[in-house]
């Protein structure tokens, strides 16, 4: 009877979605993660306090840095304080996952003087995500156009990072939203990682033509972070939270340029043609949100790994890798500021990113709603040699 119910609901959910259940692979790293509650060779301080779920934070040549905090402000971080006005105050979607989300600056700034951020908006009872361009007045950014509109959007699944890479392009990871066929549908922006000029143009090179798709087949693509050595695309993901009765499945990817990333017809290293596997499969829960590689010389111990910000598992990531010949290899993977169980120092943690002065710097999230909060909730931290 129950075995009869069991494969009903199967059969139930592969209707409403309109692919079978997908073909569930392994992990492909040969190795378990080492938990270090203090992390290795490091202290921590908190660098700002007191801030409304912030989400990213960029750091400008002037010694300014701007953080975003989801209900829809940006705030100016100057001589290390938050000024008491916004930066700019944005009219979002705030609710669930969404809101204000990745910012990513000019690679030519300050010439070119223009900050952008993605956000979740509301128009006509419908709810989307957009990138916007903002232009640095100083103290206050003003609105300057828009670089991309009408990218799905939900209360989940927004993805929301948005970067520019070594090649002068501005890289958006779209969740999608929930609906797991979007993901494999050209005719949506959804479940994809887009790519676009700095203008918010196609560029010619991209794989599809006459679309900002550049990678697809992606549930809720969380971070960006390109190898310094290797200008390769690293990208953070989600994997399912129940969707066909399946859980965890958390990926660190390899972006490769028009690849198929699989959801939702592959989960996990599935070795299944044409998908691309990735590099990382987290079997239990750890959802990875902003990566990072660390390339400065204050933690050298940690220079070229790659770091990543996790938000149900409550750790920052350290991974250390090697190459053979074409293809990566892990060789390690650390858990900062959390044990086995799941006792964690910091909570849930957003984003980590290298800062001008050679240290790392982290973001927490636990005032999203998901999270325990503490004193001086929400924080950045800066992490310090020991």
């Amino acid at each position: 009877m129950i075995q009869t119910i069991f494969i009903s609901i199967l059969i139930l959910l592969s209707s409403q979605t309109g692919y079978c259940f997908p073909t569930v692979g392994g992990e492909p790293q040969d190795l378990k993660d080492i938990f270090l509650p203090d992390g290795d060779g490091v202290k921590v301080e908190s660098w700002i306090d007191n801030l409304d779920i912030p989400w990213s934070l960029i750091f400008l040549p002037d010694g300014r840095a701007l953080v975003s905090e989801r209900p829809g402000s940006i705030r100016l971080i100057k001589d290390g304080k938050p000024q008491e006005a916004p930066y700019v105050k944005l009219d979002v979607h705030p609710s669930g996952e969404g809101g204000l989300m990745g910012l990513a600056l000019h690679p030519e700034f300050p010439k070119k003087p223009f900050i952008y951020a993605m956000h979740t908006y509301k128009k006509e009872g419908d709810i989307y995500n957009k990138v916007i361009r903002l232009k640095d007045n100083g103290d206050k950014g003003t609105f300057d156009k828009v670089i991309i509109d009408r990218i799905p959007g939900a209360r989940v699944h927004n993805g929301g990072r948005i970067a520019f890479g070594p090649d002068g392009m501005l890289y958006i990871t779209a969740g999608e939203t929930f609906k797991s066929d979007l993901a494999q549908d050209f005719n949506s922006l959804g479940g994809k990682i887009l790519r676009v000029t700095s203008e918010g143009d196609i560029p010619r090179d991209n794989p599809f033509r006459n679309s900002p798709i550049y990678s697809y087949g992606h549930r809720n693509p969380q971070g960006l972070a390109w190898n310094p050595d290797t200008a390769e695309l690293f990208e953070s993901e989600h994997g399912p939270s129940g969707e066909y009765l399946l859980r965890a499945n958390d990926e660190i990817n390899i972006i490769q340029k028009g690849g198929n990333y699989g959801w939702p017809e592959t989960v996990g290293a599935s070795g299944k043609k044409p998908y691309v596997d990735p590099l990382i499969v987290w079997k239990k829960t750890t959802p990875p949100s902003g990566i990072t590689f660390y390339k400065g010389t204050k933690l050298a111990h940690l220079k070229g790994d790659l770091f990543a910000a996790t938000l149900g598992s409550e750790a920052l990531i350290r991974i250390r890798l090697s190459r053979e010949g074409k293809k990566h290899k892990v060789l390690k993977i650390e858990r900062w500021f959390s044990d086995a169980d799941k006792k964690s120092r910091y909570g849930r943690i957003r984003d980590v990113v290298e800062g001008p002065d050679g240290f790392l710097y982290f973001l927490t999230s636990n005032r999203d709603s998901r999270g325990s909060v503490r004193e001086g909730d929400d924080h950045i931290y800066r992490i310090l040699p020991r």
